[in-house]
């Protein structure tokens, strides 16, 4: 069962080239993990620092696998977490 996982991001405005380049690294390495089927990343209008994350794994272990990557703790963690004031992420199993 395919697995979605739709995150928002806010940052300062003045992190947000930071953040952007960050979750576009982030972007190429997920695309290359065996499990991910879709990893896109967006800026939301009219909200400055704003990114709407929107990934798809083949299923639920797919995903642990992706957060247990090397390059998922080194960008993401390491430096997207650290700048956001705002994160709220939902889960979903395609039915």
């Amino acid at each position: 069962m395919a697995y979605t996982v739709v995150a928002h991001y806010r940052c300062a405005p003045a992190d947000e080239a930071v953040v952007r380049a960050a979750l576009l690294k982030a972007r190429e390495a997920t695309r290359t993990e065996p499990a991910n089927l879709m990893y896109e990343v967006h800026v939301v209008e009219g909200e400055p620092g704003g990114f709407l994350l929107y990934e798809r794994y083949v299923d639920r272990e797919g995903f642990e696998a992706h957060k247990a990557a090397e390059h998922f703790k080194e960008v993401v963690v390491g430096v997207v977490w650290p700048l956001l004031t705002e994160r709220t992420v939902t889960f979903a199993e395609v039915i």
